[in-house]
């Protein structure tokens, strides 16, 4: 189907790069004007001055009300109204060590955009559309919100809270005609996800090629996810093909969490054990 979105406006939070830069390039394709959101200015105004006159950035830190309103406003000033947000604006720890020895300070600002960052913004956007005849929200988690692993406590623990925060607010915006669904990408390669940066001695970089290698190992589907996928499902979550669609929580890995009990507890040891073990 062509134009899918055609005469709708959709807000992606994160949108500059990874997930949320796949999701603002299929919803342009697919007919929607979209505002960019993300916390990255550079990078947002050139995305979309390269994306065309569809397309907006708006400066936001997701984890402030008063920058999540202004976000809301500004979608619905420039384009005339608002038909769908996603909520894919995250943050990761990369914390693969002991729990005995973790020391979670990156907890309150993980939570701070994890969680309160996608409550702010299918609040506020659900109040616009109540009065607007419905829409739908989009919350991006994780199979780490929906699957028990090592490692990363704030960021499972944040992606975890999204999961059951997307059914709640279902449950309640129902009655607005305002959709609330959750998905949950696998193994997608994206700049937030990696272990590389500030990696003088190249360990990260090898525990990075190495996690990759025992996640497609215990990948049933074997075909490396992308970005584009993610946005796919955000495309069917935001269309009228799901006008009956809400409170779902849609993983989108490859049949991962359908055979990744015994696979995941160990997952970032076993990589990390077989880089240092040579």
């Amino acid at each position: 189907m062509a134009n899918e979105l055609a005469g709708k406006v959709a807000i992606v939070t994160g949108g500059s790069r990874g997930l949320g830069r796949g999701m603002v390039e299929l919803f342009l394709e697919e007919g929607a004007r979209v505002v960019i959101a993300d916390i990255l200015e550079e990078e947002g105004q050139a995305l979309a001055k390269d994306l065309g006159s569809d397309v907006r950035f708006k400066q936001t830190d997701v984890s402030k009300r008063e920058a999540v309103q202004a976000l809301v406003d500004y979608a619905v000033g420039e384009f005339g109204g608002l038909h769908a947000i996603v909520n894919n604006a995250g943050l990761s720890d990369n914390a693969f060590g002991s729990l005995l020895d973790a020391d979670f300070d990156t907890f309150e600002r993980v939570m701070a955009v994890n969680v309160k960052g996608v409550m702010l913004g299918t609040q506020i956007a659900a109040r616009h559309m109540a009065r607007n005849g419905g829409g739908s929200v989009i919350n991006v988690s994780s199979i780490s919100g929906i699957q028990a692993g090592f490692g990363f406590f704030n960021y499972r623990a944040s992606k975890a809270a999204v999961v059951n925060f997307t059914q709640c607010a279902a449950i309640e915006l129902g009655v607005n005609l305002v959709r609330v669904n959750c998905i949950c990408p696998g193994n997608i390669p994206t700049p937030m996800g990696t272990f590389a940066a500030a990696d003088e001695d190249g360990l990260q970089k090898r525990i990075q090629e190495a996690v990759n290698d025992v996640r497609m190992g215990w990948q049933p589907l074997k075909r490396q996810g992308s970005p584009r996928d993610i946005a796919e499902a955000a495309l069917f979550l935001s269309s009228d093909r799901s006008r009956q669609v809400s409170g779902q929580i849609l993983s989108v890995d490859g049949a991962a969490t359908a055979g990744m009990a015994k696979s995941l507890i160990g997952e970032i040891m076993e990589a990390r054990a077989a880089v240092e073990n040579g």
